[in-house]
């Protein structure tokens, strides 16, 4: 099971952290904080106990995640779970509206036939997927606008 990501915003910037308090505001074992050093994090000075500048780890934490990141080319949506952004399958997708701007959209991957996500703006639909077809579903109604109540509605029943 991966361990929890360290948010670069706990760390304060004019503090200065050792490696333990580090550890503790992060919530992580102080040998990964101990790890990050050798893959780049530079300390004050080498002395006892080893001390970070707030604003040197924050960036180190930063940049860290930047790199990680894999954005999607225009066409491509993500597939978990062959953890790569791959072509939808047939050239189709589906956007299911979320509100008047945004919606999702959905499509099988044409490797392993799992369904792939995206979030997307009606706007930005023909710089994502060009060239494929997109069908826009209706957003379905929502319950305040329906004429009958529900079931759990305690409207129309006399008070008892």
């Amino acid at each position: 099971m991966p361990g929890k990501r360290a948010s670069p915003r706990a760390i304060k910037l004019h503090r200065t952290y050792s490696v333990e308090e580090a550890a503790r505001t992060l919530g992580v074992h102080k040998n990964s904080v101990r790890g990050w050093q050798r893959s780049g994090l530079t300390p004050i000075d080498n002395a006892r106990p080893i001390l970070f500048l707030g604003r040197d780890l924050r960036a180190f934490l930063e940049r860290r995640s930047a790199s990680r990141k894999r954005p999607c080319r225009p066409g491509t949506l993500y597939c978990f779970r062959c953890r790569e952004p791959r072509t939808p399958a047939l050239g189709m997708v589906d956007w299911m509206p979320i509100n008047d701007r945004t919606g999702n959209l959905k499509a099988l991957c044409g490797t392993c036939e799992t369904i792939m996500h995206r979030r997307a703006g009606r706007d930005a639909l023909a710089t994502i997927m060009p060239g494929l077809e997109v069908q826009i579903a209706e957003r379905p109604s929502r319950l305040k606008g329906e004429p009958i109540p529900s079931l759990n509605c305690d409207y129309g029943k006399e008070a008892e």
